[in-house]
């Protein structure tokens, strides 16, 4: 883990910096247009999926060090590639950027507060020293909210030519997210089947437990299909690269902690694309 924890913040303000470049002041804005299908997605994301995390921990008795991963990748916000499958699945695309980019930068509050919590509810004490919740919040806001910030800045100063390029900052955001997990998985790569093993089964129970939650959710609320599948993929595909930053700043090089994440990374793509091609032309 040493080689992925030097590279997790400059890979992940990369990518944040790509999604501020895809991204217009009035993507925030957008939200006060239509609220009631932001604030359902903002709930699903923010409350219920902790909640469901923590209550398929129980259920399972998940050990504590894969229970924490479990609650840090369910307390990462959605990802550009959320926004990408939303596209595919015809789903409404402005909502999910809003949900994706709001809800990122909230994340320097949010997941703190949630995993620091969770700490104490699974009673674990090996945190890393002199790390505290608003030393977290800090390096969050310095490789998540800044480099946002920073791309939106570049596209309002440079919008045509930055507007005819979102195609391929999309890509590049996947292309770091990849690169970045092969990385981890081949410094790791003895201990990958075992991974999978002790962490794929409650990732996969999360993952599909929480997109259709989501989805009959935002169909019971929300304006309609395509909403309801941005706010189920924006539920079900988290920021990964995040979660594992997160990991490493608080558990230092402890692979442990950070086994969640690769699992429900890899399961999330094969869960997020089959939700893709059986909903793509429901209407």
């Amino acid at each position: 883990m040493e080689i992925v924890t030097k590279i997790a913040p400059l890979i992940l303000a990369l990518i944040m910096l790509g999604l501020g470049l895809g991204l217009k002041f009035e993507d925030f804005t957008r939200v006060l247009k239509v609220p009631k299908d932001f604030v359902i997605g903002l709930f699903s994301q923010l409350i219920i999926l902790p909640i469901v995390a923590y209550v398929l921990i129980l259920i399972l008795k998940t050990p504590p060090e894969i229970a924490i991963g479990v609650m840090i990748i369910a307390a990462a916000p959605g990802g550009v590639t959320s926004n990408i499958l939303t596209k595919f699945a015809n789903g409404d695309v402005a909502l999910s950027i809003s949900l994706t980019a709001v809800i990122s930068l909230i994340s320097i509050v949010s997941v703190p507060l949630i995993i620091f919590t969770s700490a104490d509810l699974f009673g674990i004490t090996d945190v890393a020293q002199n790390i505290s919740m608003l030393g977290i919040a800090l390096k969050m806001f310095l490789v998540v909210t800044v480099p946002v910030i920073l791309g939106m800045i570049i596209r309002k100063y440079a919008e045509n030519f930055i507007s005819s390029k979102v195609e391929i900052f999309n890509k590049l955001n996947i292309f770091f997210f990849v690169i970045f997990f092969i990385a981890a998985f081949y410094e790791e790569r003895e201990n990958l089947i075992n991974f999978i093993i002790q962490a794929g089964l409650i990732s996969l129970i999360l993952n599909i437990s929480m997109m259709v939650i989501a989805y009959y959710l935002a169909k019971t609320f929300a304006s309609g299909i395509k909403q309801q599948k941005c706010i189920a993929l924006e539920c079900g595909l988290q920021n990964g690269t995040l979660a594992i930053f997160v990991s490493t700043q608080i558990f230092g090089t402890d692979i442990l902690y950070a086994i969640p994440t690769g699992a429900y990374a890899i399961i999330m793509y094969i869960t997020g694309l089959l939700f893709v091609f059986f909903l793509k032309n429901k209407s």
